[in-house]
């Protein structure tokens, strides 16, 4: 699968600390390796996200991704849920 990053989720990364940049990276791996592992606790997105997806990178690190076809996926956001749904 190939994998795509928005700006925006780069420039998130980059905010992030070194133990939570491994958590994206780790639940990055995962999701590729098997996405239907239930501790990324995968779920569909509403209102403003309608059409996206979400993981989860720890109890409050989310990743927000669409799969624009069958072999894409692409991240457009990184965050704590408070950062993402303000």
């Amino acid at each position: 699968m190939t994998t795509k990053f928005s700006k925006d989720f780069n420039s998130q990364l980059a905010t992030l600390q070194p133990a939570q940049k491994q958590q994206v990276k780790d639940a990055i791996e995962l999701f590729l390796d098997n996405p239907t592992h239930g501790s990324l606790r995968i779920h569909s997105l509403t209102q403003e996200w309608a059409g996206w997806f979400s993981i989860s990178a720890s109890d409050d690190l989310r990743l927000h991704y669409k799969l624009p076809d069958d072999e894409t996926v692409f991240f457009v956001a990184v965050g704590t849920h408070d950062q993402l749904y303000d």
